[in-house]
């Protein structure tokens, strides 16, 4: 038997059509093919699922109750399986803790260095501070009693050893005699030594408590002068730090502290040694108060919570006053008190209100009181009153609701560092732990490299301060940090810092960190299984991950990667061609081997495309003029420099540059985010820039990305883009329907009371819980996993019920409602954007982010045009093979046709050719990135030698 490939027979896994074929290990195969043809059916729900249930089948079942395990895959067998990781950029985590640094355990390193061989400063006032070993403390008390001076006190003409010893105030009594039975007579009390017999049984109001109920005595252990032999001296400070808890006190003319722990002399407070739970930002040791280690606080917004400025308070202009208050009439009429002492009425438009009764209103009145209800009341007003509501309920609806009133800013303690002051007290290399993880990585990866060498910078590091007695440990963690900076910038992510939120990238930079997480890790005689490692990287970047891939490949693991884009696939050893359709209609492998082999396959549409003897043509001749035009001006924010940006309107705008150049903060974070708050009062404020001129000439904006379209089952094609609405209207319409009353809400399988299953809840499905084993989902016995009770399933047309038409597919759903205009129009733009293959009931969470995009984009085709819509598209060719990016540039091509205004952030070079106003930004990612570097149509850039875009368009064009 063959062992230098993996064997697969029989898989039938979604709509693989019991295949099988064999995939060489220790090589980098591409499986490619149309979108939703079967090729992550095939890599990830066959290979890597069977990989991964294999593993856990090799558990005890104790282990098994803690991990999620995969179901076993529809297939008859494969042979010669090794371990499988896959590295996808989906992720389940949005959780905004979650950083660069975290997934990649860069930031834990840092931790344990500044932790280890961190410099400490006290943090009230900033002095560097360090703790002593008691020799050290010894000899510096030593070195002072040889000084001359005038003594402490009058009682004692030597130098007196003190040892400061906290207790409560209500064992004050008890302590005092248990320090008289050990022999120890006096204590100091203001400047002077004192008896401690004549404090025990009427303590002196000198010792007072502080706030936490604690004194504390200073009591004389002993006194030492210059002639004392130093192994009196060592005894007496030996014990004093003993019952000082590693604080000692020397008094002569001054008092001098000496600690063996770290202890500010100047604000005569000890700090605990660092540990790397204090630079943790997650754990309540070092994150900040104020924001809990998000770095971003939630303040509630004037303009949010009084939308409508026509309206008066009496008419609920407060809007989450009205919607959410327990008791409106009691905070109206107190607001009414408010307004005749301060000069406004709640009956008068918010509008004409001016800004000291608002501020009121919103801020409240201090201590002034108010009689209501024969009782004296202050007015703490309204933003007060909501943040008390945010900070202490527990009804999860009511935070929700609230905060679609608030905004997110940055921390005004921690100014978005996530940690406390005592954490960013401590320095390396006179920089805190938040300074590093801001700094690019690019700029990171040539410090720690010159750290762990132990090599002279140009700032001229003073190498024996930082290492000190560290140096093994300082080498040892520089060098773990260099390495996973170093795999960071081999996939082209240097322009991002340790300290970006994971939920703020892409699906491809999260990828991409997993990937370099991977090179890392030194494995041999795995199956790695990428998706799509390409997105959202410019062509200029293709050859870095190609590289990375090459990299993993050549360390003796297999390699398998689902791709659409022809570089990689060029230079792939493998290539699996899945087709020759979508759905139903794929599934089936229509081409392997090498590239040669493929090109040659008549079969193959990827080969075509490849071989050049089919391209995606620039159809549309006629290019609009340039008229009206929305300009973005001084826009700074993250890493733009400043830049002036023209949008032309009624035109296919395309903005393109390298990865981290600015393309989503220009037009997602500021563009979009304006708009939005224009034309829908969306609560996101746009990033920083001075103006935005042209916005009155949109009165709609779409923006379409990749995010999900539910997250449950329930949600699919058909309802999120409206179509199932128009058909259960159909079929509340049948003469059957009529007769026994059903209406639209008895075919929905959402409603508690209409015709769902009552066994499944309308799910189709039932969840059994296996314990150690993973939880098994079989079809419902009531409904056979149609959803629907016997009755509703009664009703057909054309010999089909409800539940058929849900497991249609588009294409033939089509054909079915060829009578029914509305519907066969929706599902005309589904067809359109390339989705006929898919199932009008597929639950949401089995969609890719491709197939996502493009159901989000046919539902807000469907919608009537204005004339004046902009519609924002991120990466939509994300997820599509060549022959669906033509599909969807015909559908953009006629958006722009109709008049409307289609912008599109891309690098795929058949789109950005096709476009009629390029806007290229760069020329580098990061602090490199956030210039304009050229404008104009796609012959311009190509003439333009500052465009890296414009010399890869001039290869294609």
């Amino acid at each position: 038997m063959k062992t230098d490939k993996i064997i697969i027979k029989g898989a039938r896994v979604n709509n693989l059509k019991n295949i099988s074929c064999e995939i060489p290990k220790n090589k980098l195969v591409v499986i490619t093919g149309l979108s939703g043809s079967g090729k992550s059916s095939l890599a990830f729900d066959t290979i890597y699922a069977e990989g991964q249930r294999r593993y856990a089948e090799s558990l005890s079942s104790y282990t098994k109750q803690f991990i999620d395990l995969q179901e076993k895959p529809d297939i008859d067998e494969i042979i010669n399986l090794s371990p499988t990781i896959s590295i996808s950029g989906r992720t389940s985590s949005q959780n905004p803790r979650s950083t660069v640094g975290t997934i990649t355990e860069i930031y834990d390193y840092l931790r344990l260095l500044f932790a280890r061989a961190g410099q400490v400063s006290c943090p009230k006032c900033g002095k560097e501070i360090a703790a002593k070993s008691k020799e050290e403390i010894v000899r510096e008390v030593s070195f002072q009693l040889q000084k001359s001076g005038r003594s402490a006190t009058p009682l004692s003409p030597r130098g007196a050893i003190l040892a400061p010893i906290i207790t409560q105030s209500a064992n004050l009594k008890s302590a005092l005699k248990e320090l008289q039975k050990n022999g120890y007579r006096k204590i100091r009390i203001l400047g002077k030594l004192e008896k401690i017999e004549e404090y025990i049984w009427q303590p002196s109001t000198a010792l007072k408590s502080n706030a936490e109920g604690n004194v504390i005595i200073e009591l004389l252990v002993g006194e030492c002068t210059k002639e004392t032999e130093i192994q009196s001296v060592r005894s007496t400070v030996d014990r004093a730090l003993e019952l000082g808890n590693g604080i000692a006190i020397l008094a002569k003319e001054r008092d001098f502290y000496f600690s063996s722990k770290l202890f500010c002399e100047k604000c005569r407070i000890t700090i605990p040694d660092p540990e790397p739970a204090l630079f943790s930002f997650n754990n309540p040791r070092g994150a900040c108060p104020k924001c809990a280690g998000l770095g971003i606080v939630q303040k509630f917004n004037p303009d949010l919570l009084m939308p409508n400025k026509n309206l008066t308070l009496a008419q609920g202009a407060i809007q989450p006053l009205v919607r959410l208050a327990g008791n409106q009439r009691y905070y109206m009429d107190l607001l009414r008190l408010v307004g005749v002492s301060h000069g406004f009425s709640v009956d008068e438009p918010v509008k004409n209100l001016n800004k000291k009764s608002l501020n009121a209103i919103l801020y409240g009145t201090g201590e002034e009181m108010y009689a209501q209800d024969f009782k004296k009341r202050t007015y703490d007003g309204v933003i007060p009153h909501l943040e008390k509501r945010y900070a202490e309920s527990d009804s999860d609806y009511l935070r929700k609701e609230l905060e679609n009133y608030m905004y997110t800013e940055t921390c005004p303690d921690c100014q978005g560092k996530r940690l406390n002051k005592e954490a960013l007290s401590v320095t390396f290399d006179k920089k805190n732990i938040s300074e590093f993880t801001v700094m690019p990585i690019i700029d990171l990866r040539g410090y720690w490299q010159m750290m762990y060498r132990g090599l002279t910078s140009p700032r001229k590091l003073d190498f024996d301060t930082i290492f000190k007695n560290n140096e093994a440990l300082v080498k040892t963690v520089s060098k773990e940090i260099y390495i996973r900076l170093d795999n960071l910038a081999n996939v082209n992510l240097e322009y991002l810092a340790l300290d970006r939120p994971i939920n703020t990238l892409s699906g491809g930079e999260i990828q991409r960190v997993r990937l370099a997480t991977q090179l890392g890790s030194g494995l041999s005689g795995v199956i790695y299984i990428l998706d799509e490692p390409s997105i959202g990287l410019h062509p200029h970047d293709i050859n870095k991950v190609i590289e990375a891939l090459m990299k993993l490949r050549d360390n003796q693991n297999t390699v398998i990667v689902v791709e659409h884009d022809a570089e990689i696939i060029r230079r792939a050893d493998w290539i699996i061609d899945v087709g020759p359709g979508a759905g139903d209609y794929g599934g089936e492998i229509v081409a392997e081997g090498i590239m040669a082999a493929i090109v040659k396959n008549p079969k193959s549409i990827t080969g075509q495309y490849l071989s050049g003897k089919k391209k995606i043509e620039i159809t549309r001749k006629k290019k609009p003029p340039k008229t009206q035009v929305i300009t973005v001006k001084g826009a700074t924010a993250h890493n733009l420099k400043n830049i002036d940006v023209k949008i032309p309107l009624k035109q296919f705008v395309c903005v393109t540059g390298v990865s981290g150049s600015g393309k989503s903060t220009l037009m997602l974070e500021i563009l979009a985010n304006a708009l939005r708050r224009k034309l829908y009062r969306a609560k996101e404020m746009p990033a920083e820039h001075k103006t935005i001129q042209g916005l009155n000439l949109i009165d709609k904006v779409v923006i379409v990305d990749q995010t999900p379209i539910g997250r449950t089952p329930r949600s699919n094609p058909a309802t999120y883009t409206g179509v199932f609405s128009l058909i259960r209207d159909f079929y509340a319409e049948l003469p059957e329907s009529k007769m026994r009353a059903y209406d639209a809400g008895k075919f929905s399988f959402n409603i508690k009371d209409g015709g769902r299953c009552l066994a499944c809840g309308g799910e189709g499905y039932m969840q059994i819980n296996m314990q150690f084993l993973p939880d098994m989902f079989v079809e419902c016995k009531e409904c056979g996993g149609r959803r629907y009770n016997p009755e509703v399933l009664e009703i057909h047309y054309k010999g089909k019920n409800i539940a058929d038409i849900l497991d249609m597919a588009v294409l033939e759903a089509r054909g079915f409602f060829a009578d029914q205009p509305l519907v066969y129009e929706k599902l005309g733009i589904l067809e359109d954007v390339g989705l006929g293959y898919l199932k009008l009931g597929q639950p949401a969470t089995k969609l890719s982010g491709g197939e996502a995009q493009r159901v989000k984009l046919a539902t807000e085709l469907s919608r009537r045009e204005t004339g004046k819509t902009m519609y924002i598209l991120d990466e939509p060719t994300t997820g599509l093979h060549f022959a669906d990016i033509d599909k969807l540039l015909n559908v953009l091509n006629t958006l722009v046709e109709k008049g409307n205004s289609v912008v599109v952030i891309e690098h795929n070079l058949d789109v950005v050719k096709c476009a009629d106003w390029i806007i290229d930004l760069g020329p580098g990612g990061g602090k490199e990135g956030g210039s304009l570097i050229a404008e104009g149509a796609p012959k311009d850039l190509t003439k333009n030698k500052k465009s890296i875009t414009g010399q890869y368009l001039k290869i294609v064009l």
